[in-house]
């Protein structure tokens, strides 16, 4: 590869991994600004989360569409009109007024503009990479996701706190911007004929809106069974009707897109390709991967913000390592072990991600510090980074360069689908362990009267709060609560917050093994320019 070609790709590597860090930086800038964007909006911290959620669901429900997108107008385009399309949602954030163009901003255009971006990012980099250097390429837009979410707090919390949020978004308008100015030297294959399959959009899109809905409402409403003071339908929480519901309409989906296929027309989703056991791995792979991940991400600023008390800036910092160990393996594993197999360099990746896991879950201890959450979160990345470098490029290998498109959308949709899952289940887990042991504990301590011990239990039967020691110990105080029984109810609060976490952790650590097994699809050659397959990518590059 000569200089200039070198360069070229260089450049174009970076377009796609800004455009993917932009994308991943807004909801954990967000998340630790909602105090002041509920101010700054008239709103409140309800109305801010109901956003969040929204973006996702907008993002997760419009993948499989927007993939489809890229093929018909071709990646490149998607990608620009995506781009502008953020940009302009990113402009109206900044300066909503209310709660409503905040949500017509953020939730809605960038979650449209997003669900256009991704997909076309994966395809573009089969496109302008050949495929040796696509495992390099593929690891480092994930690196470039898991610094996204590392730095989204510093980054959050030094304009929330010095300036305002409002920059954030505004600084997104700009790095859009600069995305279409560099993104010129992107080559792209020609578009496919075809017409947008807008029966299979309208399944899939509410299918898949249903079911991370349910997810998403899991903890507040319940799975199965509703919490107190939640919704009830036919006397079960609405998550486990919405789940089944959008599972139901999942399943049309796919009898709509195999009689297409069968009819000779245009599916949204080639259902063949599904039964590829390459792509079934990736794709089972890259889910479990993000479960994991991003239970994980939930779980460690939890203990350093709460348990601890760090801000959003010293938090953001902690978590840094990890980001590192996935920049490092994502970069490194395939210039160093390019022949490897990518079944076994996966396996080391998920056992690495364990590891991490179970040596953190072994830290926490009622007095550790901060500094216990580094060398678990850099081995963890180490494993994330392993697992980045060799998945993209498997899934899109898997199947022919025109449906790079549409993989990329299942793609994006699959590690939707995992983020939502390990979040709602680690906290899921984190509060019903936390909730039990707190319980359990003061009803025990001869310390605690035994009419407090049976307050709580009726108060809590939703579940403890994950509070601060410190925010206890005040809000027992201003109930009246006698200094003797605040002290064993705040030791009591410590104890089992720990606990909680650990149980979160070691659900992940097993939710990790139980992923392992499914790299058995993988293939144990790496692809190569040998593959047949390769011609097409030839010609294109030329």
């Amino acid at each position: 590869m000569s200089k200039t070609t070198r360069s070229a790709a260089g450049i174009v590597l970076v377009t796609l991994c800004a455009g993917q860090f932009l994308m991943a930086l807004d909801t954990s800038v967000m998340n630790v600004s909602i105090a002041q964007v509920a101010n700054d909006v008239h709103s409140d911290v309800t109305g801010i989360q109901t956003a969040i959620t929204m973006y996702t669901l907008v993002m997760a429900a419009f993948m499989i569409t927007g993939g489809k997108l890229g093929e018909i107008w071709g990646r490149k385009r998607a990608f620009s009109i995506g781009a502008i399309v953020y940009g302009c949602g990113s402009f109206v954030t900044a300066i909503a007024p209310n709660l409503l163009v905040l949500m017509l901003g953020w939730s809605l255009l960038e979650g449209l503009g997003a669900a256009l971006m991704l997909p076309a990012i994966v395809a573009l980099v089969a496109t302008n990479f050949a495929k040796p250097e696509r495992p390099r390429a593929y690891g480092l837009l994930a690196a470039a996701a898991a610094i996204a979410i590392a730095v989204g707090p510093i980054i959050g919390g030094l304009f929330t706190t010095y300036l305002t949020w409002r920059l954030v978004f505004a600084g997104e308008v700009v790095g859009v911007a600069v995305i279409l100015f560099l993104g010129r030297k992107m080559v792209d294959v020609a578009p496919e004929k075809g017409k947008l399959d807008l029966v299979g959009t309208v399944l899939s899109a509410s299918g898949l809106a249903l079911v991370v809905f349910g997810i998403l409402r899991s903890g507040t409403w319940g799975l199965v069974q509703p919490k107190p003071g939640a919704p009830v339908w036919i006397g079960l929480s609405p998550v486990i009707w919405l789940i089944l519901g959008g599972g139901v309409i999942l399943f049309g989906f796919g009898l709509w897109e195999a009689r297409l296929t069968r009819l000779g027309k245009s599916p949204l989703v080639n259902i063949a390709s599904l039964r590829i056991p390459q792509l079934r791995a990736g794709l089972s792979a890259f889910f479990f991967q993000f479960l994991a991940q991003m239970g994980l991400f939930f779980v460690v600023p939890l203990y350093l913000s709460v348990a601890l008390g760090l801000s959003a800036i010293e938090t953001g910092v902690r978590i840094l390592p990890l980001s590192i160990g996935l920049l490092l393996a994502a970069a490194l594993t395939p210039k160093f072990f390019p022949n490897t197999s990518p079944r076994l360099i996966s396996r080391i990746g998920f056992l690495l991600l364990f590891a991490g896991i179970v040596v953190l879950m072994g830290a926490l201890e009622v007095g550790a510090g901060p500094e216990i959450v580094l060398g678990p979160l850099f081995l963890a990345g180490l494993g994330m980074g392993a697992l980045a470098s060799q998945l993209g490029s498997v899934t899109v290998a898997s199947v022919p360069e025109s449906e790079a498109g549409q993989v990329g959308g299942l793609q994006n949709t699959v590690t939707n689908l995992g983020a939502s899952v390990g979040t709602a289940l680690a906290g899921a887990v984190l509060i019903a362990s936390l909730t039990s042991t707190f319980l359990a504990g003061i009803a025990s301590d001869p310390a605690v009267p035994k009419a407090i011990s049976e307050q709580a239990t009726v108060q809590l039967q939703s579940g403890a709060p994950f509070v601060s020691d410190a925010q206890l110990e005040a809000a027992l105080h201003t109930a009246g609560v006698p200094a003797d029984a605040t002290k064993a109810i705040v030791d009591e609060n410590t104890a089992s917050r720990l606990t909680g976490l650990r149980s979160a952790l070691a659900v992940l650590a097993l939710i990790v093994l139980i992923g392992l097994p499914f790299t058995g699809g993988l293939p144990n050659r790496p692809p190569t320019v040998d593959d047949a397959a390769t011609d097409a990518d030839d010609k294109i590059r030329t």
